[in-house]
């Protein structure tokens, strides 16, 4: 049920949604050194990165880093609440999609800058429980002007009842055309997190997702797997451009096990299916991408 306007579990949804609108700015230098770490990471092949070079799709991520000092953050790693984004007072908080369109790349050695405004903030009561969305618009430029847009959706949960079963999964679909099979670990998750610096306790340590968080296992990042939905479409067709990317996570991935990241051309020859499948088959991520 829907209740954007309405007090729901302690939260007041009005005075929340009085931070749709805010605004916040910032300018970062895209530097060579954060592209060829993330490439160490995913155990890909160094690129050239000279200056001038175009920032690949989903690289934006590297940079504009919010830098809170150690005493301004939260118990779950992130900035305490109540600054840009809206106080949400539910605990458990995660990246839940977005949708991207791309109009000129980002280059190494631009100075760019990043204008942030918060969209719209609502709640509703889910199988879980209280749930609460925010989704912030991000518009990225360099020296050319305008280079991308994004809109970045965030989900607040309420704490986990240890010993809850999870929702029934979803089967992912198996008629990819392409698929690169992953094997994740904690340093992959350990390295992602330090390259931005991601500060989130779910991602790196065991006991606090385990015992205060009540998941199994520590999580992989969502931005973690969309790049890799992306670098999929960059190594099988090489020569095109992504115009639009969306992606949602469905279900979380948990480390360590195989997954999985497939997709497919449809039909018309210029959008593609995107997913990520489990061991067991359940989908982990769906994604959509539209080719110039």
């Amino acid at each position: 049920m829907d209740t954007s306007g309405m007090d729901i579990n302690g939260m007041d949804i009005a005075t929340l949604q009085q931070w749709i609108g805010r605004t916040e700015q910032a300018e970062d230098d895209i530097t060579a050194y954060p592209v060829k770490a993330l490439a160490a990471t995913l155990d890909q092949e160094a690129p050239a990165a000279a200056k001038g070079d175009p920032l690949a799709p989903l690289r934006h991520w590297l940079y504009f880093l919010p830098l809170h000092r150690r005493s301004d953050l939260g118990p779950d790693g992130h900035a305490s609440r109540g600054g840009f984004l809206p106080p949400i007072p539910l605990p458990r908080r995660m990246w839940a999609g977005g949708r991207l369109s791309f109009h000129q790349p980002l280059r190494i050695g631009d100075t760019a800058t990043r204008e942030s405004r918060i969209l719209d903030v609502r709640a509703k009561t889910g199988r879980t429980g209280a749930l609460a969305f925010v989704t912030v618009e991000h518009r990225f430029s360099g020296p050319g002007g305008l280079a991308l847009t994004e809109e970045h959706d965030i989900v607040y949960r309420e704490s986990a009842v240890p010993g809850a079963s999870m929702p029934d999964p979803v089967a992912a679909p198996t008629d990819e055309e392409w698929v690169q099979e992953v094997t994740t670990d904690p340093v992959l998750l350990f390295r992602f997190s330090a390259l931005t610096f991601n500060g989130h306790r779910i991602h790196y340590d065991k006991p606090y997702v385990t015992e205060a968080e009540h998941y199994p296992d520590l999580i992989l990042h969502g931005p973690l797997q969309a790049m890799l939905l992306v670098d999929l479409v960059r190594a099988n067709l090489p020569q095109a451009t992504i115009a639009h990317f969306s992606f949602r996570g469905v279900r979380p991935t948990f480390v360590p096990q195989r997954v999985f990241i497939c997709g497919k051309r449809n039909e018309d020859g210029k959008s593609l299916s995107l997913w990520i499948r489990h061991e067991d088959g359940a989908l982990a991520m769906s994604a959509s991408a539209e080719l110039n």
